[in-house]
């Protein structure tokens, strides 16, 4: 089945509006194929600003957070609906970051999902493993038991795209090999299969995370199970580009 290639560029803590107007002018004037999605994730009080500057309509803005309520006396978060009004059409959910920083369990996190859905945002959901569970071999069962959490409040998976982000390659100089990826993302799929149906698992876009950049994003380009890249760092420099056209 042909999913629609897709491209996540997480900012993280960075960028300025000078810097994030330089990215998306790189993107605005970038000969970019017209089969990929592209979701750039500023800060959020950058969100605003990129989505005013896009011009492309297969590039749009996503936030890095949002919170489970829609509004009330939660200082410090963002609601669903607030980064909606200001250009979002994505967020992303259970980063490692936020798991590892902030504490977000698997429930949270699913219960975060069932929000943003439920407010006709996207959800970019990253799942991964430390270190510590790759060498213990435990690599699927935690991958699992993260989706599990989702599955158990979320039906309808349409507008979820899966982002496999082996947490022992994110900026260590690690990486995951394209033949590794492509494993772990074929039995994520099967694992939806059995959850969902064969034809829902089908469409679900399963995004690499680990790392990606422009010189070994075009190595993953015939894996049938990766869907496309969340990139960190890399996507605040003008390789980004090349990221974005690594399939064509």
């Amino acid at each position: 089945m042909a999913r629609t290639f897709f491209v996540g560029g997480n900012f993280k803590l960075n960028g300025s509006k000078q810097s994030i107007k330089e990215i998306v002018e790189r993107l605005n004037t970038a000969s970019i194929a017209e089969n990929v999605e592209v979701v750039i994730c500023p800060p959020a009080p950058y969100l605003d600003y990129a989505s005013s500057l896009l011009s492309k309509s297969q590039v749009s803005v996503g936030a890095q957070n949002a919170y489970l309520k829609a509004s009330g006396a939660y200082t410090g978060e963002n609601s669903v609906e607030q980064i909606r009004e200001v250009g979002a059409k994505w967020v992303i959910l259970g980063h490692s970051e936020r798991r590892t920083y902030f504490k977000e369990d698997d429930v949270l996190v699913a219960d975060k999902t069932k929000f943003a859905l439920e407010q006709d945002v996207g959800v970019i959901l990253c799942i991964g493993e430390t270190l510590e569970e790759k060498k213990a071999g435990v690599t699927l069962d935690v991958v699992k038991r993260q989706l599990k959490a989702v599955l158990d409040k979320v039906s309808d998976w349409r507008n979820i795209v899966i982002a496999y982000e082996p947490v022992w390659a994110i900026g260590t100089g690690l990486a995951a090999t394209a033949d590794d990826a492509q494993d772990i993302h074929h039995s994520i799929r099967e694992f939806l299969a059995e959850q969902l149906s064969r034809e829902a698992a089908d469409k679900i876009r399963i995004l690499y995370g680990g790392s990606a950049n422009g010189s070994n994003a075009a190595s993953f380009k015939d894996k049938a199970d990766v869907d496309g890249f969340l990139v960190g760092g890399a996507s605040l420099k003008p390789e980004f580009v090349d990221i974005v056209n690594s399939r064509q």
